[in-house]
């Protein structure tokens, strides 16, 4: 069992910054593929990015290219989202997910409770 706990989502500004943090805990992240998505109410979940276990392939969704950065310290067990030039519609609820070979198909088994972006205009 992997525990995932999510910090530093907030209340920003457009055009603003900021940065989630991911905890790992109960095993070693560093078997595991990373991942981040973001659900806004009424909406199906959306893939916003994802890193292998060894931090050496990166893939982002659509609305996070050129803006979002997805990085791992797997000696601290964290995942980080590092968001820039956030929009309104940026605004959801962001969780972190982790899985065993995962990066490719999109399928996460472990799951964060999530921690709450708000970008006002």
């Amino acid at each position: 069992q992997v525990q995932l706990v999510e910090s530093g989502g907030g209340l920003v500004l457009a055009g603003g910054s900021l940065g989630l943090s991911c905890l790992a805990s109960g095993r070693d992240l560093g078997h595991y593929d990373m991942a981040w998505f973001r659900q806004v109410p009424g909406k199906e979940r959306e893939f916003v990015a994802a890193i292998t276990w060894n931090g050496r392939d990166r893939e982002y969704g659509a609305s996070a290219k050129g803006r979002f950065t997805i990085s791992r310290d797997n000696a601290k067990n964290m995942g980080y989202l590092q968001m820039n030039s956030l929009k309104p519609e940026d605004t959801a609820v962001y969780y972190c997910a982790a899985g065993l070979t995962s990066y490719r198909s999109h399928e996460y088994i472990y799951w964060g409770q999530g921690t709450q972006v708000t970008v006002s205009s």
